[in-house]
């Protein structure tokens, strides 16, 4: 029975449904001290309106007119003193739950207040109103405190709710690109192979089947991890089932372009076994440059180079020939690219260079430690006279 009654008071403003219990004790403790029964009668008006004000929070201003009074005329003859209790709970109550500050003060005031004018002007009333004072006043510290951690509650709940809906975007906007790398990497190369083979489909019959046959196996891998990344969408535990592709795969994916006839060379240096988040983005980068080179400079001759040093991965992609890139644009994948390359702490430029085009990346293997702009400078090396969507992320 505890855990229910435990998880409502948890919820913002659950504090209010302890007043109208808190009030009818309070009530019962009165009738202890003995007086005449219209006086009694007297203080259950404020229980009842306790219970009313739970329900219409815009009864405040007549609970905090009748409360005092009522206590006022219980308290006349010196009976029913355990009611000033109702005076600590409506200060408890109007310094927690008013959004008048101003009327809420005023309210504790005459809280205060009602217990010293009735010693002072009462001839028969004797009541301690010292300790009355601080059993009113440290209620409505109380309250006030209440109502700060409230709303600390609530701002919390907010921001939680506005980080759930962040992170369903992140792994959207993450799941897009992946979709968007595979099917343009898948179609780069089948494109590739089905050009080769329409190209050699008079002269060479064989070749023009092994590049179809390639194209097929190309395209049946692409569309293999085309859905197993759209089933992430349906079930997590999915992307436990197959691992992602890491740096080490680039030597794969170099190959497959090579073999679909787009002339590029790996040059590698340095350990590819980096943590899967790295990995990941480094593949993902590269599989869109070259999707990228094969569309708009299938003849240029490209080089991917990667380098893993202590504390980063450098990677550039390079194409050196005639180009169909045209004006400089920022269209998906470019912005796939960089996106990708901002998520793992790292840097991206991209532009045309001398006769071609070139992509440059860095990407440090500790997320937390990023570089100065030096170190950028540095490490993108020969970037400098890179142009175009993602120069700023160097003067940066």
């Amino acid at each position: 029975m505890l855990g229910p009654a435990r998880a409502a008071l948890r919820e913002p403003l659950a504090g209010r449904r302890l007043v109208t219990p808190l009030a009818a004790l309070f009530f019962l403790a009165a009738l202890v001290d003995r007086g005449a029964w219209w006086q009694a009668a007297l203080l259950a008006v404020p229980v009842a309106l306790f219970a009313l004000w739970y329900r219409w929070p815009r009864l405040m201003p007549v609970l905090a007119v009748v409360t005092p009074v009522a206590v006022a005329v219980a308290l006349w003859d010196s009976a029913h003193e355990p009611g000033i209790f109702l005076l600590s709970l409506l200060a408890l109550t109007v310094a927690g739950w008013e959004p008048n500050r101003i009327f809420a003060a005023v309210v504790v005031a005459a809280c205060v207040l009602t217990p010293v004018l009735v010693d002072v002007l009462s001839p028969v009333a004797h009541i301690a109103w010292g300790i009355w004072t601080l059993g009113i006043l440290f209620p409505a510290v109380l309250g006030v405190t209440i109502r700060r951690l409230e709303q600390v509650t609530a701002e919390l709940a907010r921001a939680r709710q506005e980080l759930a809906e962040r992170a369903v975007i992140d792994e959207r906007q993450r799941i897009g690109r992946d979709v968007h790398d595979l099917v343009g990497h898948g179609l780069a190369a089948v494109m590739l192979q089905i050009t080769g083979a329409r190209h050699v489909l008079r002269r060479d019959v064989d070749a023009a089947d092994e590049a179809l046959r390639t194209a097929e196996e190309v395209g049946r891998a692409s569309m293999q991890e085309l859905r197993r990344t759209v089933e992430l969408l349906r079930r997590e535990e999915d992307a436990a089932d197959a691992p992602a592709p890491g740096l080490a795969r680039v030597r794969d994916l170099v190959g497959t372009y090579r073999s679909a006839g787009l002339p590029v060379r790996l040059e590698a240096d340095g350990d590819l076994a980096v943590s899967a988040t790295v990995g990941l983005t480094a593949y993902r980068i590269t599989q869109q440059a070259l999707a990228n080179a094969a569309q708009h400079a299938p003849g240029a001759h490209t080089t991917v180079t990667v380098e893993v040093t202590g504390r980063a991965v450098r990677l550039a992609v390079d194409s050196d020939g005639v180009s169909r890139q045209g004006p400089v644009g920022r269209g998906h994948g470019l912005v796939s690219m960089h996106e990708r390359a901002r998520a793992a702490g790292g840097r991206l430029v991209a532009g045309p260079a001398g006769t071609g085009w070139a992509v440059r990346c860095v990407l440090p293997l500790d997320p937390t430690a990023e570089p100065t702009p030096d170190e950028l400078r540095a490490w993108l090396g020969h970037a400098e006279p890179v142009a175009g969507a993602g120069e700023e992320a160097v003067s940066s």
